[in-house]
């Protein structure tokens, strides 16, 4: 057997130290920094998520008495509580959301299959609630008695990896947010109907976006064209409309594709897009694809440590959702590097009781239920004296 450090630090070596070295360099995070470096902080907050542990006693209490030393994970010695709860409060978090970046484009990198045929770059929005006390966060107050941030989250519709994300206040609207981002000609965004806004799919139509969206029950829209559909299928009608009033300032000028699909059970679901050219079962299957998102952040919440923060600061928090973004990133490389089908919340589950274990992880991941090979050496046998 071939000797090997921590799975942990096997996992850590996925992220260069230089391009870490260089994002902490960028943001001057480590400018009045003492002993207590920004690897060692991401150190301690990955095992926040790796390991499940929910506060600051438990982590710093994890990393000192993990199995042997910690300097195969690149820190000299545990974290003090006081320590670490200063860097959370004053470092830069943007130093992760830099690393987050870099892991994204290697991850992206990994060859996936794609569902569809079609080239077109294909992009999911969507924005969910993190629930806060508001009393351990008054800056995050969203309601009366409650607070909140909210995590804006861009997905790549083909391979379902996060490909943008940002942390702001719970009442920060989304379709301010999304009409901050820009998009290459050609893109195709996949949206609910919170981002319905005709003003901005006009924009979106003048610069080659093409959307994908779900209409509202009250909108007004003008039939220029019937197309015919397929007899017995699950489409129902497809037309070409266009959207808004003739009194309306913001009525569009672009023609928008009306697509209803007959759902069993349930109401009739009623799509728009500008993509004109497209089947209308391939734009249906399209917007199946936006259920990706609601599944990722149902995941996030579930296995990452995003529901009670070791902080009460908007620094902290803020720290503390970019190193879970990039633990899941991290789980989600290992999950697509391994010829097992591995779900998401098994690998969590077993990786956490193995992160100190020596052991090669990428042999581990493809026969995670075999005992590891014994050592070259065997030990020497005590045998009996002659009486």
């Amino acid at each position: 057997m071939r000797q090997v450090c921590s799975m942990f630090s096997q996992m850590l070596q996925l992220i260069p130290r230089d391009q870490f070295a260089e994002a902490v360099r960028q943001h001057g995070a480590e400018r009045h920094a003492r002993g207590f470096t920004c690897w060692g902080q991401f150190v301690a907050m990955l095992f926040c998520h790796l390991g499940q542990a929910h506060s600051l006693r438990e982590i710093c209490s994890g990393l000192a008495c993990s199995e042997g030393k910690l300097r195969h994970l690149g820190i000299p010695v545990a974290p003090n509580r006081s320590t670490l709860a200063y860097a959370n409060e004053h470092r830069s978090w943007q130093v992760y959301e830099t690393v987050f970046m870099q892991l994204q484009e290697r991850t992206q990198q990994q060859h996936l299959p794609r569902k569809f045929r079609f080239k077109n770059p294909l992009k999911i929005i969507d924005s969910s609630l993190i629930d806060l006390c508001e009393q351990m966060f008054p800056w995050a107050q969203y309601c009366r008695g409650k607070g909140a941030a909210k995590l804006h989250m861009v997905l790549d519709g083909h391979t379902h990896l996060p490909h943008y994300a940002h942390i702001t206040e719970g009442r920060a609207s989304d379709l301010a947010e999304a009409r901050k981002l820009r998009w290459q000609p050609g893109t195709i965004l996949v949206m609910d109907r919170a981002y319905l806004d005709y003003e901005w799919f006009q924009n979106m139509c003048d610069v080659g976006v093409f959307f994908v969206t779900r209409s509202r029950s009250y909108f007004h829209y003008e039939v220029l064209q019937d197309r015919a559909v397929p007899a017995g299928g699950v489409i129902v009608r497809d037309q070409v409309v266009r959207l808004g009033s003739p009194t309306w300032h913001t009525r569009m000028h672009s023609p928008v594709r009306r697509i209803e699909v007959t759902r069993p059970g349930q109401e009739n679901l009623v799509i728009l897009s500008n993509h004109l050219n497209f089947s209308p079962k391939t734009i249906a299957d399209i917007y199946r694809e936006r259920w990706k998102i609601e599944t990722f952040f149902r995941t996030l919440k579930q296995t990452m440590r995003v529901k009670t923060f070791v902080g009460t600061t908007a620094n902290a928090l803020k720290i503390q959702i970019w190193t879970a973004l990039i633990a899941l990133l991290l789980l989600k490389f290992l999950q697509i590097r391994s010829r097992l089908s591995w779900s998401l919340s098994m690998l969590v589950a077993l990786l956490r009781q193995q992160l100190f274990v020596y052991r090669d992880l990428w042999l581990w991941l493809e026969q995670p239920w075999q005992p590891p090979e014994p050592p070259l050496t065997p030990q020497l046998l005590l045998l009996p004296q002659p009486i």
